[in-house]
Formats: C-alpha cells, sequence, structure tokens
C-alpha cells in the first residue's frame, strides 16, 4: 500500500499561491485518466532540453498510455540544495517563468520548493497533490463527473540510475515516488536505462521509458562553461532567458563552493552529481553513510 500523505507537514513560502492559470480541469476523454507532470531540479538555468522533456512525455502519453495531460509543472529545488553553481532561488525561478511563458501555453512553474528549506522529492509531489486535487478538486468530465489527477514525476535517465544505486535513496521515498506516483524518465544519452530499472522491477509499471529521436545533450552545466568562457548561448535556451542572463550578468563569475555538499541525492532534471559528505543521519529522503 501507499504511504499516506501528511498534509500536516506541509508548509508554505510568505505569500505563496499555487500557480493554476494554465492547468485544465475538464477532461476532452473521459475515459481516460487526468495526468500532471511535475518535473525537479535545480534549473540552472533552464535549457530547452528542460522544456523539450515535457513534449516528449506529452507524445508518449497521447501514444502509449490512458493518460490525459492537464498540465506541467517546473519545480526548481531551494537554495538550500546546495549545490556548486546553484544560483539563487529568484533568479531560477525567474526564468523558468520567463521560458514557460514565452514558448508554449501548458506549463507553470510552482516556487513553494523553491523558497523554503529543502523539502525531498516525495513530500513535493504530495504537495501537487494536495493543491490540485484536495485544494482544486481534481478535474472532471463535461458530463460534470469528479476525476482525481494524478500527479508524475517527469526526469532524465540519470535519475533512475541514482534510484537504483544500493544506499542512495531511502527505499520509503522510492516506495512513495514510484509506488504511489510513478514517473516518466527520458532517455539521455551514457545513461544505461534498462539495465538501471532492473532493481527497480518492483515499480515496473509504474516507469514509463522515453526514447530521444533526437539526441539532446544540452546541460545546465554546459551552458554556464560556456557562460564562463564567454561564448553565446542562444538557441541552446530561450531568447528570454539568455536576455535575462546577459541584463543580470548571471554566471559570469562561478565558483565552485568548497563547503561541504550538504544534500547528494540527484534532482531530475539535471544530470551533476557531487560527492557524498559522511552525516550521521538521513533528513532528506536518502540514506547515507554514517561517519
Amino acid at each position: 500500500m501507499p504511504s499516506k500523505r501528511l498534509t500536516e507537514s506541509f508548509t508554505n513560502p510568505p505569500d505563496y499561491a499555487f500557480p493554476h492559470h494554465r492547468l485544465s480541469r475538464v477532461l476532452r476523454n473521459p475515459e481516460k485518466t487526468p495526468v500532471v507532470l511535475v518535473a525537479c531540479g535545480s534549473f540552472s538555468p533552464v535549457t530547452y532540453l528542460h522544456l523539450r522533456m515535457f513534449e516528449m512525455a506529452k507524445d508518449y502519453v497521447r501514444q502509449n498510455t490512458d493518460f490525459e495531460i492537464m498540465g506541467g509543472y517546473l519545480s526548481p529545488v531551494s537554495d538550500m540544495y546546495k549545490k556548486p553553481g546553484l544560483l539563487s532561488a529568484r533568479h531560477r525561478v525567474d526564468m523558468c517563468t520567463l521560458a514557460t511563458e514565452e514558448t508554449n501555453t501548458w506549463l507553470m512553474v510552482d516556487a513553494w520548493e523553491a523558497f523554503q528549506a529543502y523539502q525531498r522529492t516525495a513530500i513535493v509531489l504530495d504537495h501537487f497533490d494536495h493543491q490540485i486535487n484536495t485544494v482544486l478538486g481534481g478535474a472532471q468530465t463535461e458530463d460534470g463527473e469528479h476525476k482525481n489527477v494524478r500527479i508524475m514525476l517527469l526526469a532524465g535517465s540519470d535519475l533512475i540510475g541514482t534510484m537504483s544505486e544500493p544506499g542512495v535513496w531511502a527505499y520509503t521515498d522510492l516506495e512513495h515516488i514510484l509506488g504511489r506516483y510513478g514517473c516518466f524518465i527520458v532517455e539521455r544519452a551514457g545513461t544505461g536505462v534498462e539495465q538501471a530499472t532492473d532493481s527497480l522491477a518492483r515499480w515496473r509499471h509504474n516507469i514509463h521509458l522515453i526514447s530521444q529521436l533526437i539526441q539532446n545533450d544540452v546541460s545546465s552545466t554546459k551552458v554556464r562553461l560556456f557562460l564562463r568562457r564567454g561564448l553565446s548561448v542562444r538557441y541552446l535556451l530561450p531568447n528570454a532567458v539568455v536576455d535575462y542572463i546577459d541584463q543580470h550578468g548571471l554566471y559570469q563569475d562561478e565558483i565552485t563552493s568548497s563547503s561541504p555538499v550538504i544534500v547528494t541525492r540527484e534532482k531530475g532534471a539535471d544530470k551533476d552529481k557531487e560527492s557524498i559528505p559522511p552525516p550521521s543521519s538521513s533528513t532528506n529522503g536518502i540514506l547515507q553513510p554514517s561517519s
């Protein structure tokens, strides 16, 4: 049985309001199951590949499932993630907002995760479930029949790689994310997807693998490297994001922090990895070695 959502543990940032201006509330096909895609990640900066993942998932859903997509969300990670090269949450949220508003009609940015203490991915998905199904009342058919919206994680295949590594993720979080919600995993170059999912066979029915028919290996890490070297990143990112970076002089003097990385679980939208420090206990949904 999936674990229950602990709504009483939710906290909201100051002046927070859940965005739903692009969220469809009425199913076009009453036989389908409504679904919302959530991508968690650093988005430092957001790239066309991040946005392209949603389109690939949309095609996959339409051709291979009984789901109907009601909307998609980017959820930038909190500054407390302490990742080298991580820009402030305000800039990352602003860039994601510019990217989504400029390029499509169904993606949104939720700042709930970004502007507070670090939240585990399992709790972030619970937050979306609570906002969409409890607060907003889910979806309905044209005949007025109510349906709960299914929340599903969208991520690159590097995420599945970390989930399949013993001791990286807590089993309870894997059960919650993959058992209760499920995920769409987009293939990324150099990641053995099939092999990675072998150890996650318990949840295979909830893991949907999406092939990249046109390979795209653009990453935030490469974009930051280009910017530090004074190279153009136009057409790797939405124009509004390129202009924002230029206007604010971002990533020009990026300094890699020498302080210990507090959170080591990889968020789904970025492929960067940090070394694992030896804390004595886990509070982030990851089993970590004791000192």
